[in-house]
């Protein structure tokens, strides 16, 4: 491991709700990801109004072509294009979470860089999806700052940051061959530490049935605040969510941040079954993204929507909590925290 890391170097990754600059999301336009595309189009429409007020809209397109449609789009919803950033490039799919840099922030003079892990499709599970593994070398090519490259595999939506120092991520995926196969979990902390500036590793098990990315923490459990977590609970015995969800949830109680005090964990209760004939998806409420004045939340038209909101919002009592329909979007296996990755603020 090279010795300039970010940590060593003073580099942090922000939490969630730390102030953004931007949100990036690449526009949705594969019908075998999204077979009811006319419906996924119309949840980010939603979620481009409800962000755009607050921080810049950095969008993907393909095309110019594209790029004309979705402005009409936009502005039929009287989004503000003045706060949406086009930027036209080819790209497989749409998780940009995963494919995209993850930001990190020198803690004294506000200066961004980007870490640059290597996406291989979870696993090489989607070779068709590796067209999209230099997206943070091409945006850095606009934003030239600092980019660190740590040379090993890992996704956004794998991982979750307090700021101060701890991290959740689950052992289903991180530790899966199919990503680091001659990497150690020691050496994998390791790693984490230096190129995120964390401490503390929290190590939850697995994630939910349907989840082809071996386990997202992103749809198992979140910071909510500072020694404060939201779980994902199936109170369900029957449900196959049920046992794994309920032994996270433990492994958080009695779980410490990077400070050594306890987290508060709040039970956050699952959509209950979410799918068609041909099977379940991954849906979890807990796949939201904390924006500046605003935390978008996938809803499914199931009888726990409402609860699921309310406890939210009490936990951002300061922010608006807004619920995205995404139950024809969760049909790509994911949702609105696995299309988007923030831009904290800091200059290049």
């Amino acid at each position: 491991m090279e010795n300039k890391t970010p940590k060593a170097l003073g580099y942090r990754m922000p939490a969630e709700w730390e102030q953004h600059t931007a949100i990036w999301l690449s526009w949705p336009h594969d019908k075998t990801t999204f077979p009811h595309m006319k419906e996924a189009e119309e949840a980010y429409t939603e979620i481009i109004q409800a962000i755009h007020k607050t921080e810049l809209v950095n969008l993907f397109v393909l095309d110019e072509k594209t790029k004309e449609k979705v402005e009409k789009i936009l502005t039929k919803k009287e989004v503000d294009l003045k706060k949406v950033k086009f930027w036209i490039k080819k790209y497989s799919d749409v998780w940009f979470r995963d494919y995209g840099p993850i930001f990190v922030v020198k803690k004294d003079e506000k200066k961004l860089a980007m870490v640059n892990f290597i996406f291989n499709a979870w696993g090489e599970k989607y070779a068709e999806l590796m067209l999209d593994k230099d997206m943070p070398e091409f945006i850095n090519k606009t934003l030239k700052m600092e980019r660190f490259v740590p040379g090993i595999v890992l996704e956004g939506g794998s991982i979750d940051v307090d700021g101060t120092g701890t991290l959740l991520t689950s052992e289903q995926c991180l530790l899966n061959k199919n990503r680091n196969p001659k990497l150690s979990k020691e050496e994998i902390e390791n790693y984490l530490k230096e190129y995120l500036g964390i401490s503390k590793i929290i190590w939850l098990k697995e994630g939910v049935e349907a989840d082809d990315t071996d386990g997202h923490i992103d749809d198992i459990a979140r910071f909510v605040g500072h020694r404060k977590v939201i779980c994902a609970y199936e109170e369900d015995e029957k449900d196959f969510n049920h046992k794994v969800l309920k032994e996270n949830y433990e492994i958080l109680k009695n779980s410490t941040d990077a400070s050594g005090t306890p987290l508060e964990v709040i039970k956050l209760p699952m959509p209950g079954f979410v799918g068609d004939e041909q099977g379940r998806l991954p849906a979890s409420y807990t796949n939201f993204y904390i924006g500046n004045g605003v935390v978008m939340v996938p809803i499914f038209g199931t009888n726990n929507d409402k609860k699921a909101l309310e406890i939210i919002q009490s936990c951002f009592p300061e922010r608006r909590v807004v619920g995205i329909n995404c139950k024809y979007v969760v049909y790509g296996l994911g949702t609105i925290h696995c299309i988007s990755q923030q831009q904290p603020v800091g200059r290049p």
